[in-house]
This record gives C-alpha cells, sequence and structure tokens, in this order.
C-alpha cells in the first residue's frame, strides 16, 4: 500500500511563516482534503508535495523514502492540478498534453491519450486551437488533462474546479471517487466547504500554518458535535461574525444612498 507523509513542514518566505510543522500521511484509497482559508498555507504545502517547492525545514516521504533521493521516479508517480492555470498560450490543448506525455517517455501513447481525454471533457472540438483562445473553464480541463495523462498514483488537486462547467464538475467529482477506489492517493486542496464534505473521505483543516484537525468527515462532526463541516470550521477557524461583518458591508454600500 503506497503511503505519502509529511513531516514537520516549515516554509519560511522572510519573516513570514507560511508553514508552522505540519505533518500528516495520505494513504491509498484516499481522498484528503486540505480546508482552509485564504492564506492558511494549502497551496504551499501542495507545492511542496508537488516537488516544485523545498521546506525550509521538514521532509516528505514516498513509501518511507524521501522523495528527493530519487525525485524523477517521484515526479513520475504524482498528477498535479496548480491552483493557476500556467501553460503555453501558443500552443493547442492537444499539443500541450502531448508535450507534458512526451517530457514523462510516454512516447505515441500520449497522442492518443490526449485526444481520447481532450473528447471526454468536451474539448474535441477546440483541441488544435491554441490556448490563448481557451477560456478559464477550457484551460482548466487542459490542466486536469495533463495531471491525469500518465496514470499516476497521487494526484494533487489544488481548487481543481475552478472556472468548470457544472457537467464537467459532476464528471470530475465521480472520477475522483473511481481514482480513490482503484488505489490511488488524492490529496484535494480547498477553501469551498460544501465540495470538501461531498468528495473527501478526510479532512485536514490547516489555518496560518498550523493543522487545527485531521479526521474523518463524520468523525470529526461528532467529535465537534456539528451537523455539518462548516459548522466544525466556524468553530476552529472564524474568528470573526461572518454575518456581523455581512451587515456591516451592506451597511457601507447604504450609505452612499441619498
Amino acid at each position: 500500500m503506497i503511503e505519502l507523509k509529511a513531516e514537520g513542514l516549515v516554509k519560511n518566505y522572510g519573516p513570514v511563516k507560511a508553514l508552522r510543522g505540519v505533518s500528516f500521511a495520505a494513504r491509498a484509497g484516499e481522498i484528503v482534503g486540505l480546508l482552509g482559508p485564504n492564506g492558511a498555507g494549502k497551496t504551499t504545502t501542495m507545492k511542496i508535495l508537488a516537488s516544485l517547492l523545498k521546506p525550509s525545514e521538514g521532509r516528505v516521504f514516498l513509501n518511507g523514502k524521501e522523495i528527493w533521493e530519487d525525485i524523477y521516479s517521484y515526479r513520475n508517480s504524482i498528477g498535479y492540478v496548480p491552483e493557476n492555470a500556467e501553460l503555453y498560450p501558443h500552443m493547442s490543448g492537444y499539443e500541450y498534453l502531448v508535450f507534458v506525455g512526451r517530457l514523462r517517455g510516454m512516447g505515441q501513447e500520449s497522442e492518443t491519450r490526449a485526444k481520447e481525454l481532450l473528447y471526454l471533457l468536451g474539448l474535441g472540438e477546440k483541441m488544435h486551437l491554441p490556448i490563448s483562445s481557451y477560456s478559464k473553464g477550457m484551460k482548466q480541463k487542459v490542466l486536469i488533462s495533463s495531471a491525469l495523462l500518465h496514470n499516476p498514483q497521487i494526484l494533487l488537486l489544488d481548487e481543481p474546479l475552478s472556472g468548470l462547467d457544472s457537467f464537467t464538475v459532476l464528471i470530475i467529482k465521480a472520477l475522483l471517487k473511481l481514482l480513490s477506489r482503484e488505489g490511488k492517493i488524492l490529496l484535494y486542496a480547498s477553501h469551498i466547504l460544501e465540495v470538501v464534505e461531498k468528495i473527501c473521505s478526510r479532512v485536514i483543516i490547516i489555518n496560518r500554518g498550523l493543522i487545527l484537525a485531521d479526521e474523518g468527515v463524520a468523525r470529526l462532526k461528532e467529535l465537534r458535535h456539528q451537523e455539518s463541516l462548516e459548522g466544525v470550521f466556524k468553530e476552529l477557524v472564524v474568528e470573526e461574525n461572518p454575518y456581523r461583518v455581512a451587515e456591516e458591508i451592506l451597511g457601507v454600500l447604504k450609505g452612499g444612498e441619498t
């Protein structure tokens, strides 16, 4: 059984501590949600797990072996959907996927699989158009396809549903469930409570670079005596009354009325 383990991750950006000792493990068949507000440390954690950042302190292990000992093999075992789309605008969606596939040593298989994925995600008629002409949702489909292309054992998904149409969201939600049944590890970073609650089997709540909770969704609600993940999140993370803040915003808007 595969296991991805983060141990004591610390990340400093000058005087700012983005992570303050983050430790957890994710195992085969789990969909682990990384939940927190903006700036909590979710994306920094995902970038470290994707080997795009090195931590200031701490280590990441795959099956007991530190990832930097064989980084090429580790990178071949992961698929990563970043929070922000970073694609080559002059390429078409198809060309980009073939390019990614060749970098991963897939050869001609990347051509067939790229076409199939793009057709299934509704880009069949536009796969040869330049990415610069794509909408945000279309670019997101290309990113998701590139993460899936080589059928990795680990998927690192940072707000993967951003910009997608409703039908594609349903497809991706169903696919994540199927992939977990195939024994893959899925880490899903988001600040959208409802999506995390429906998709994830386990939730890690992070705020200000610290893990505040790490439990199965049902168990977490039981421990905190809450009916929903939103209630748990409010208890652990929210420091101000959101309704009071909303009322103050409304007051600002109405203050300009004559």
